[in-house]
């Protein structure tokens, strides 16, 4: 799993999410112009109120001496300009949030998107690494946070950057020795800002990191694994507690840059406000003037602060754009483009050639003493024929099953369908060929219908309640109260195990397909449930190359060749009796476990 300790490569990351809102250049560039736009009208009005404070001022001093009076006129002609030019900046203010908005939208939208798909590239081993509540977390919290920081900090710094260019501007045509005084704080501003940066940022990285790792617990926990276990070995607090404290440094760090720069901005107005006073007594420049130089000093710190707030929020959503780049970036399982024969042609001849593989382990290295591995395994399995793979936990029986479906690629040997090696096929070329129940079934969110018919979703209604009715499904399924449209949560909660499997079985049953592996697929479903099913089940398997890995002894007896797992190895083979009569391992095996299994 990643290190939720180190620091993210922030330049990188910045580097990537520059380059990702590069097709978006069109967009972006008619929300810089508007936001320019907005940002330059709304500049220029307090300027203009210091030349209707001059008038005032002026006419005030006139009205006293006896010499003139106040220009209501001129005074109203400069409030209708200063009217004019800020309904005019509100305009392409709107116009700069709908246009970002939808930048932003369109980011969260693209960047689910690609997520979901590389989901389906990468190899299954990427998942033995990682939880699925981490991938999850890269999916929602961090591509919400990406587009909260598209949405709000690339529009906010957009605006801020040219209010200072365009206040510093407008203040030099006022007083340039005062605007010296007022950007002197802009190298400390910023020198405080990367000072904080560098200390809050790969504390934003590891909460990104452990946020994905708490939503993995919490995905276990609630799981079917982890249901017994749920929080007690503690694994969870810890997690929790370093997410607590990653999440309080970054955020006591990214909150001190505010006050901090506002410290800096409140000594750059001090020094103005005296060389303002000063300007005054002598008459450099008007009281209009002063006026709005201070609210150009106010428009000038406003940003620098507004600066420092939003670059907090940019950290967090850079570093949570480094992890879903980080996942869209990884390997990508090698693919095809067609596969060398179609299911109709298919006999179903399986052979296994020396075949070795290793799970790797949380390092990402093969570890040759996990279970399940495969050591020089070479078998073949006759086309249209019952194969029963039987042996201890661990033995390689499931192992024998993701290889062949190509779950995995990374085995040494040769596996081939009909003479053909599987690497030669794409794997939906693959997988259209072959129909698997697993042990733990699978559903989703959706019908009972949606259900069943997902493998083959043109098949008709009375296909799939023949399916049903092979897999014993259709009795419970009338009970339901919206029958086969009835909705079931994903997982299948409300079902019993027992009629979770059925379902499954039936979408098996339903996909007709040439090689069928069975994997423990009645276990869940009481004794007379399964005997029956096992006799529905014998005439769909007649020319069917079938795989399976069971503990029933009377499904084991069954089997037209048994294959003998031990340790990875091969360790015997031939049917019920010949085995029985090696009184080997396979004896052994059901002599103490396969005989106390009814």
């Amino acid at each position: 799993m990643t290190d939720s300790h180190r620091p993210g490569n922030f330049r990188k990351a910045v580097g990537q999410l520059f380059s990702y809102m590069m097709r978006y250049r069109g967009q972006m560039l008619r929300m810089l112009a508007c936001a320019v736009a907005g940002t330059l009208f709304g500049i220029f009005g307090p300027r203009i109120l210091g030349s209707a404070t001059n008038e005032i001022f002026t006419g005030l001093l006139a009205q006293v001496r006896g010499t003139g009076t106040i220009e209501i006129g001129a005074i109203s002609r400069i409030l209708a300009e200063v009217l004019a030019l800020y309904l005019i900046s509100m305009v392409f203010s709107m116009l700069q949030g709908l246009i970002m908005a939808d930048i932003a939208n369109d980011v969260g939208y693209s960047m689910r998107r690609e997520i979901a798909e590389k989901i389906d590239r990468v190899p299954i081993s990427y998942f033995d690494q990682r939880s699925y509540g981490d991938v999850l977390s890269r999916v929602t919290n961090d591509v919400d946070l990406v587009t909260q920081g598209v949405s709000e900090s690339v529009s906010q710094l957009t605006i801020s950057a040219a209010t200072i260019a365009g206040v510093f501007v407008m203040m030099l045509t006022i007083d340039p020795v005062m605007t010296l005084a007022a950007v002197l704080i802009l190298p400390a501003a910023f020198g405080i800002m990367r000072i904080f940066s560098r200390h809050s940022q790969k504390y934003f990285r590891q909460e990104q990191d452990l946020l994905g790792e708490v939503n993995g617990e919490i995905e276990e926990a609630f799981s079917w694994q982890a249901s017994a276990r749920g929080f007690s070995d503690g694994t969870f607090d810890g997690l929790n507690e370093k997410l607590y404290g990653a999440s309080v440094r970054s955020q006591a760090i990214s909150g001190a840059m505010e006050p901090a720069m506002e410290f800096a901005a409140n000594l750059g107005l001090v020094a103005v406000a005296i060389l303002g006073g000063f300007h005054a007594m002598r008459g450099v420049i008007g009281v209009g003037d002063i006026q709005a130089f201070f609210q150009y000093i106010r428009n000038f710190t406003g940003p620098i602060t507004e600066i420092a707030e939003e670059f907090a929020i940019l950290q967090s959503s850079i570093a949570a754009s480094e992890r879903v780049f980080e996942f869209l970036g990884e390997p990508e399982k090698e693919e095809r483009a067609q596969g060398p024969v179609r299911a109709g042609e298919v006999r179903g001849e399986i052979s296994f050639n020396r075949v070795s593989f290793q799970y790797d382990g949380a390092d990402g290295t093969s570890d040759p003493e996990a279970n399940g591995a495969l050591v020089d395994f070479t078998a073949a399995i006759p086309g249209g024929r019952k194969v029963a793979i039987v042996g201890a936990d661990g033995s390689g029986k499931t192992t024998i099953v993701k290889v062949l479906m190509r779950f995995y690629d990374d085995y040494q040997g040769t596996i081939r369908i009909d003479g053909y090696d599987i690497r030669d096929f794409n794997r939906p070329g693959l997988r259209a060929l072959i129909a698997m129940a697993p042990k733990n079934p699978w559903l989703f969110q959706g019908t009972i219908l949606e259900n069943i018919r997902c493998g083959r979703p043109e098949a008709t209604m009375e296909e799939v309640e023949a399916a049903a009715a092979a897999a014993h499904a259709a009795h419970f399924i009338s009970e339901q109260p919206e029958g086969y449209l009835t909705q079931i949560s994903e997982g299948g909660a409300g079902l019993s195990d027992g009629q979770k499997q059925l379902i499954t079985l039936a979408r098996v049953i339903l996909e007709d397909k040439p090689i069928l592996i069975l994997d423990e697929s009645v276990s869940m479903a009481d004794t007379r449930t399964a005997v029956l099913i096992q006799e529905s089940m014998e005439e769909m398997m007649k020319g069917r190359t079938t795989i399976l890995l069971t503990h029933r002894p009377s499904v084991i007896r069954r089997a037209d060749l048994i294959l003998v797992m031990d340790h990875g190895c091969l360790a015997g083979q031939g049917t019920h009796r010949e085995l029985m009569e090696q009184n080997g391992i396979y004896a052994d095996l059901y002599r103490e476990q396969f005989a106390r299994i009814s």
